[in-house]
């Protein structure tokens, strides 16, 4: 399946949510559950380091929002990653994998953090395959690191 990985624009935000959404029910088995809160985006459509990055055809297909953190240890954090159903499994989500470590390359952190939900089997096996490695384990899901 053809598709590009770009930089999302606020124009995108519908559709992010949306996934988002899916990916909630997806990990929780249920229809109820509760979207970003208003507002909560914004700080991607600023222009600062944190980006959101979609893979699309004709439509949004997926997204991966990353967040930068400059404090005492500076890493990029990985935070959330959905991929519409009909969809998964093609490679499309460690294309945006790799995209976010190129974005960390460009911008000069080594590290790369992420929390996967314990029940979240498929996306634990895809990190791992990656080569991320549980860093901790903080209750129902583990903080997962690269190396």
């Amino acid at each position: 399946m053809k598709y590009s990985i770009r930089k999302a624009v606020q124009e995108d935000e519908h559709r992010i949510r949306e996934l988002f959404i899916e990916m909630l029910q997806t990990i929780y088995h249920t229809e109820d559950v509760q979207g970003y809160d208003p507002g909560y985006l914004d700080r991607y459509w600023t222009n600062g380091e944190d980006i959101i990055f979609v893979a699309e055809d004709n439509e949004v297909l997926a997204y991966l929002a990353v967040e930068v953190h400059r404090e005492d240890v500076d890493y990029v954090y990985l935070d959330d990653m959905s991929v519409t159903e009909k969809y998964r499994g093609q490679g499309i989500g460690t294309s945006l994998i790799h995209k976010a470590e190129t974005y960390a390359k460009e911008i000069g952190l080594a590290d790369i953090l992420f929390h996967v939900e314990k029940t979240n089997t498929s996306a634990f096996r895809l990190y791992e395959r990656l080569g991320y490695k549980i860093y901790r384990d903080d209750g129902n899901r583990y903080l997962m690191k690269r190396g």
